[in-house]
């Protein structure tokens, strides 16, 4: 097997690290807006479906073959994903001249495929397990010398996902919580660095459905945990059905992260109809996480600090018939 092809990388990534990636991605990645949400409350909603591809992947995807050698873009790149990381590592490839090959769960949205393969990208579709998705990952980048770019396990991946974070506590300085979905941990790893590192005493919390919550379970236990897939397909925000947070990202999320919490399948369903007919956006289950779990906070028990909040919509790759069913 190629010495990159797969990723050895265990390092602690940095608040330098977020900003240099900040940098790199300028002009590859949008610099999305923060819009008030329409409910009672400084409310905000940070709107990383706007960016490129429809999701915030496209920062971590494009920090970390940037950094690549000349040699390893010519030779291509690999990657599994259920989607969103792989529309934006093919998107990446396609500013970078890089080849670039996605391995696709069945099972996942079919609009997502066929975005991904939009972009030029060559699919290879495996079973839904971990194990399947990193194992045919690691095959492609054996039998092709290709170097794989983890979805979210690896300090490149999770300084790009980190500039959402820098974004928002310039957008919003007086900031008091941010909520952000998690699935493997890149995302809630990068944003709570940068925002811990500037702002300590903002809150920052994971947010899960309840059918996926591995990363909350680990983050109590403190140590890593592993769920079956068979549990995590569940749920429908298909963008968090990883079985377990990566090694990369655990230590961060120990470090920065307040607490997590969860949401059921019929908040998840109904904050996507509320985005859809009341805020005007587009929001894939996953990317409405955070206002299913803001919604169900008890009255008067919130952990939530006072001051504004931000909610990360981290993506509105959604299928029109699933649209459709989740605004009727």
């Amino acid at each position: 097997m190629p010495q990159d092809a797969v990723p050895q990388v265990v390092r602690p990534t940095t608040i330098e690290d977020i900003r240099a990636a900040a940098q790199r991605i300028s002009k590859a990645a949008r610099r999305t807006p923060l819009l008030p949400l329409p409910v009672t409350g400084r409310v905000f909603v940070k709107m990383e479906s706007l960016q490129r591809t429809g999701s915030f992947k496209l920062r971590g995807a494009y920090n970390a073959l940037a950094q690549l050698s000349p040699e390893q873009r010519a030779r291509g790149v690999v990657t599994h994903s259920s989607g969103n990381h792989g529309q934006g590592l093919a998107c990446a490839a396609s500013m970078l001249g890089c080849p670039a090959t996605i391995v696709i769960p069945e099972g996942a949205p079919q609009i997502k495929v066929d975005r991904t393969l939009s972009w030029g990208a060559r699919v290879v579709r495996c079973g839904p397990s971990a194990a399947e998705r990193e194992g045919t990952a690691a095959a492609e980048a054996e039998k092709h010398g290709l170097t794989l770019i983890p979805p979210f396990d690896h300090p490149d991946v999770i300084a790009g996902q980190g500039t959402v974070g820098l974004e928002i506590v310039e957008q919003l300085p007086d900031v008091a919580n941010v909520l952000v979905p998690v699935g493997g941990g890149g995302l809630i790893s990068g944003i709570s660095l940068a925002v811990k590192s500037l702002k300590p005493d903002v809150r920052v919390f994971g947010v899960e459905p309840e059918l996926a919550a591995d990363a909350g379970e680990a983050f109590r236990k403190r140590e890593a945990v592993r769920w079956d897939s068979a549990l995590t397909t569940r749920t429908i925000a298909d963008g968090v059905r990883t079985q377990e947070v990566g090694v990369n990202n655990l230590p961060l999320i120990l470090e920065h992260v307040t607490g997590f919490l969860t949401a059921t399948e019929s908040s998840i369903v109904e904050a996507a109809r509320f985005y859809a007919l009341e805020a005007k956006l587009v929001a894939e289950p996953t990317g409405a996480l955070t206002l299913a779990a803001w919604r169900e906070l008890p009255a008067g028990e919130s952990p939530l600090a006072d001051g504004p909040t931000v909610l990360v919509l981290s993506g509105g790759n959604v299928a029109p018939d699933l649209l459709a069913r989740l605004a009727a």
